[in-house]
């Protein structure tokens, strides 16, 4: 159960995609969530033969939508620096990949959960917070995302869950890491992670 909620909150940061305009973060957040939905719902992609077309589309709109450096900057927080920038633009790419092969097969199990859009925070004019709830048929789960204005578009940095972070997440879980290894350690760990079956 757990891990098909995670997958669920994946689906939405999966759905966040920023277009070429600027709006306000809530509305911008809205919009687009709902063209994700429109894929997964798409009965033409139903079938079992659908699902690398939807993988496709949603990894699309990952792409437009989120910060990938923001994010992955903020995940190896401090150890940023220790990575050269060829072995930054490899985390960038294997972190993506990581987050796909982990949480994919989740958010295909979406079936009719509800979004609530309960608040838009601007905190500065370049960063907000937008906090939703999902609802499911037993609960309310308060989901907010993080964005971050840059060139005249919000995009998503960071989701928190429940109180909990995903940036933070994943900090505490490379630092146990880069604590004792390289940053090419790490890189190693997140290859095999990507090869695994």
């Amino acid at each position: 159960m757990k891990k098909k909620l995670v997958g669920f909150i994946i689906l939405a940061l999966f759905t966040l995609a920023i277009p070429a305009y600027a709006g306000a973060p809530l509305e911008v957040v809205k919009a687009n969530l709902n063209k994700a939905l429109e894929v997964l719902n798409d009965p033409k992609l139903k079938a079992d033969s659908g699902k690398e077309i939807k993988t496709q589309k949603l990894r699309a709109i990952y792409r437009e939508m989120v910060n990938e450096v923001e994010f992955s900057r903020r995940t190896l927080g401090r150890h940023w620096n220790q990575f050269t920038p060829a072995q930054r633009a490899e985390f960038v790419d294997l972190f993506e990949q990581v987050l796909e092969k982990a949480y994919v097969d989740q958010i295909f199990t979406y079936t009719d959960e509800r979004i609530e859009y309960t608040r838009e925070n601007m905190l500065t004019d370049t960063m907000a917070e937008v906090q939703t709830k999902i609802i499911t048929s037993s609960k309310e789960i308060p989901v907010f995302y993080r964005l971050s204005k840059r060139d005249g578009q919000w995009r998503v940095y960071d989701v928190v869950v429940e109180n909990v972070s995903m940036v933070q997440n994943y900090r505490t879980q490379f630092n146990d890491i880069l604590a004792k290894n390289k940053p090419e350690h790490l890189l190693d760990v997140l290859r095999k992670r990507v090869k695994e079956k």
